[in-house]
């Protein structure tokens, strides 16, 4: 596979993410990448975030003297309060994932297949931490939106037709945001679609990039 050395950076990506959040939305964001979509809520729209660590409307990441070690999210990341801040045991955090409550998450990813199956929580033979919250997530939440880059670091393609990791979730994923473009699809039984591509980035370099089938529809 040929190597692309433009397109939207990691925060370009959260800011494109960010796009697909509406007003009154509960959103709970995955590590890595996804945390970044917090710096781009727009001004003005309300977007409550949720951590399945026991936390509902989580502020923005605190300045080193802000910083409160008994507030972190999921990730193990500092994170500031609000003043309607709500606190609670992770039961209540994951009634609220299982029982349909979250409107979005936005998840990082190792594999995504082009029926919509997601692989991202382990790599056979690597450290792992655990897959925490991902399979409830996939499971519960309305809309699974995946930012993560179009290959990994070895250059192989992450968007493919089987997954070949432990998968967290089958015909889940609604998006695809990577480092080359954006790929949806109108519900989960239609091909993912390419829908936008990243400043720079043509249908040639993309179609080289991935080996999933997908269909092209922009404009």
């Amino acid at each position: 596979m040929s190597e692309v050395k433009h397109g939207w950076n990691r925060d370009e990506m959260a800011a494109r993410a960010a796009k697909e959040l509406e007003d009154g939305y509960y959103v709970n964001l995955g590590i890595g990448i996804p945390t970044l979509v917090a710096n781009h809520i727009p001004e003005g729209m309300h977007v409550t975030l949720q951590s399945e660590n026991g936390m509902l409307g989580i502020g923005p990441f605190p300045y080193d003297d802000e910083v409160d070690p008994d507030l972190i999210n999921a990730g193990k990341q500092t994170i500031s309060e609000l003043p309607h801040s709500a606190y609670f045991d992770s039961a209540t955090s994951f009634a609220m994932i299982r029982g349909g409550h979250i409107d979005l998450t936005v998840l990082g990813a190792m594999e995504v297949a082009q029926n919509g199956d997601i692989a991202n929580w382990m790599i056979p033979g690597k450290m792992i931490k655990g897959m925490g919250g991902a399979m409830d997530l996939v499971a519960g939440v309305k809309k699974i939106i995946v930012v993560m880059d179009h290959a990994s670091k070895a250059g192989d393609p992450k968007f493919i037709p089987e997954c070949t990791l432990p998968l967290t979730g089958t015909n889940v994923v609604d998006m695809i945001i990577t480092n080359l473009g954006v790929f949806q699809r109108k519900d989960h039984d239609s091909p993912f679609r390419l829908i936008e591509m990243a400043p720079g980035v043509t249908e040639e370099e993309i179609a080289s990039m991935t080996t999933a089938h997908y269909e092209v529809a922009l404009g």
